[in-house]
């Protein structure tokens, strides 16, 4: 299994938004190194659900249910269709995620434009602990 970190602006898709809509096609995703990660996806892998621009933490963790496809939207790109797994105890700000050094790697510090983004197991682990997991 891989895990990825996922972002969205909550006042587009929220957290909220996926947990009552039971899952969502991942969709919209115009970046090239972003499509080549939604094309790596496989259905069980983990993802970490971070909300973008006013929140700027995780929030949640997500599962891909669906492996890469054309985008409804546009055929050129690829979306992925997800479901909720289960809120963090308590929410990772990036303050927090940039204060740890154990974290200086990730793809969130190092491409922090890119919404799609894989995380590494060392990563994964971390953030759980910080979470109260």
């Amino acid at each position: 299994m891989a895990y990825w970190l996922m972002k969205s602006e909550p006042t587009s898709y929220s957290w909220q938004d996926l947990v009552r809509d039971g899952g969502t096609e991942w969709d919209g995703v115009r970046n090239n190194a972003a499509r080549l990660h939604l094309r790596a996806m496989k259905a069980g892998d983990e993802a970490f659900f971070y909300h973008s621009m006013a929140d700027k933490a995780v929030v949640g963790i997500m599962r891909i249910v669906r492996e890469g496809q054309p985008d409804p939207k546009d055929n050129d790109w690829v979306s992925v269709r997800v479901e909720p797994v289960r809120p963090l105890a308590r929410p990772v700000t990036l303050k927090e995620i940039k204060a740890e050094p154990a974290l200086a790697q990730m793809e969130l510090i190092r491409q922090s434009r890119l919404s799609v983004a894989p995380v590494r197991d060392e990563e994964w682990r971390k953030l759980l602990e910080m979470a109260g997991a």
